[in-house]
């Protein structure tokens, strides 16, 4: 929820406006969001008596028999429109259904939308809301790790043109996220391997101790889901604080600077390079793999800099190769990182802006990195990553098991 506060001054020649906006939402832990006795989620649509669900449609596969019994049960129509949504139809084309079902819905004006996916759905879905009557409410779901620990912690939203991510987007905060992190027990490994790397991100260069949970017990987080699957109490002790720390670094990261007016941002770690590489390959990168390519890089910058110590860069590489996360790609050149450089200086200003860690659990941003010395550190990182498992290569790296899916 937003509100603006603005002043006026006036001369006989001229007026000025300020205004600030103020903004408001809530993270609200849920055990068992469509469970029937749950009454969250009822309440915030008993005024209108209806609900509009935008759904990721395997998460409606999956949950779809709970979540019209919970509706029924509270007296609420329900109105679904169910979404595929990989990288390559977060367009404005899909963004346009949506809308046209904003449309056929008849949605009041004060009535939030509600969005149930993953990051990639709520970007769209977000965006559609964003620009439907220029601002309409919505409340978020989150079923993927990405979802539940990254994406719905900002406010911003956003859909692809061409080969640019995000190129088109608003900032527009949800009333409200209901985190539910039950979900992940349905949740392939690939999905799950995708968030873990927006939680090493999150460790690397803002909080050490969420770093030490992921060296100590990543793959088997990786395994049983976070404990959602079969993994002990003991385990699901470790899941629930470490995911807990990461939702509130993220926060206290991010929440001073929402509409990232200072682009000295800690979180992009991992996206100096990422945007340009993730869409470069015919089926492209999962999220997760293209920023941890990204944050790799930037970790091996960082030692050859005297930043950290070749001990931790190898504690950083390690973590990511253990959990199935690519180092490196061919796809992975000078000569994207030269055009990549080229774009990310659009965005941020005129500097790099490149959040590297110094140590591991601080960051430390460097703007003087030359075409050369990234020629040279790639050289250099390619051979460290030989002596990784897989050579640096990931798991199920590529969207191309969805693109299929979505073209059949």
């Amino acid at each position: 929820m937003s509100a603006i506060e603005a002043h006026v001054t006036a001369t006989d020649r001229a007026f000025h406006v300020e205004g600030y906006e103020k903004i408001e939402y809530d993270l609200l832990y849920v055990d068992g969001v469509f469970s029937v006795d749950q009454p969250e989620l009822a309440d915030s649509y008993r005024r209108y008596g209806r609900c509009l669900m935008v759904i990721d449609e395997t998460v409606y596969s999956i949950y779809g028999q709970d979540i019209h019994r919970y509706f029924d049960h509270h007296g609420l129509d329900l109105v679904i429109v169910p979404v595929g949504i990989a990288e390559t139809a977060k367009s404005l084309s899909t963004f346009e259904t949506i809308v046209q079902k904003f449309d056929e819905f008849g949605l009041v004006r004060t009535e939030p939308v509600l969005v149930v996916g993953g990051g990639l759905t709520t970007d769209v879905a977000g965006f559609a809301c964003a620009s439907y009557r220029r601002n309409t409410p919505y409340i978020r779901i989150p079923t993927t790790l990405i979802g539940l620990i990254d994406a719905s912690v900002s406010i911003k939203v956003a859909v692809n043109h061409g080969k640019h991510k995000n190129r088109l987007g608003a900032y527009h905060a949800s009333q409200k996220v209901l985190l539910d992190f039950a979900f992940l027990h349905s949740l392939p490994e690939d999905q799950v391997r995708n968030g873990m790397a927006e939680l090493i991100k999150i460790a690397t260069v803002g909080n050490a101790e969420i770093f030490d949970m992921l060296d100590e017990h990543g793959p088997e987080l990786l395994r049983t889901r976070f404990g959602h699957l079969d993994g002990s109490a003991e385990l699901r002790a470790v899941a629930d604080r470490l995911t807990y720390l990461a939702i509130e670094t993220m926060l206290e990261l991010e929440a001073p600077n929402l509409h990232e007016l200072m682009l000295d941002r800690v979180i992009a770690f991992g996206h100096t390079w990422s945007p340009t590489l993730e869409l470069t390959p015919p089926a492209p990168f999962f999220h997760g793999h293209a920023i941890n390519i990204d944050m790799a890089l930037s970790t091996t910058l960082a030692e050859r800099r005297g930043l950290i110590s070749v001990n931790d860069r190898d504690r950083v590489l390690g973590v990511m190769s253990r959990l199935g996360l690519a180092l490196d790609s061919p796809y992975l050149t000078t000569e994207l990182l030269v055009s990549a450089t080229d774009s990310i200086l659009r965005t941020r200003d005129g500097l790099l802006r490149a959040a590297v860690p110094k140590p591991i659990g601080r960051c430390e941003f460097l703007n003087d990195v030359t075409t050369d010395e990234l020629a040279d550190v790639l050289t250099a990182h390619r051979k460290i990553c030989s002596e990784f498992d897989r050579e640096g290569a990931g798991i199920e790296m590529f969207t191309g098991a969805q693109l299929a899916d979505i073209d059949g």
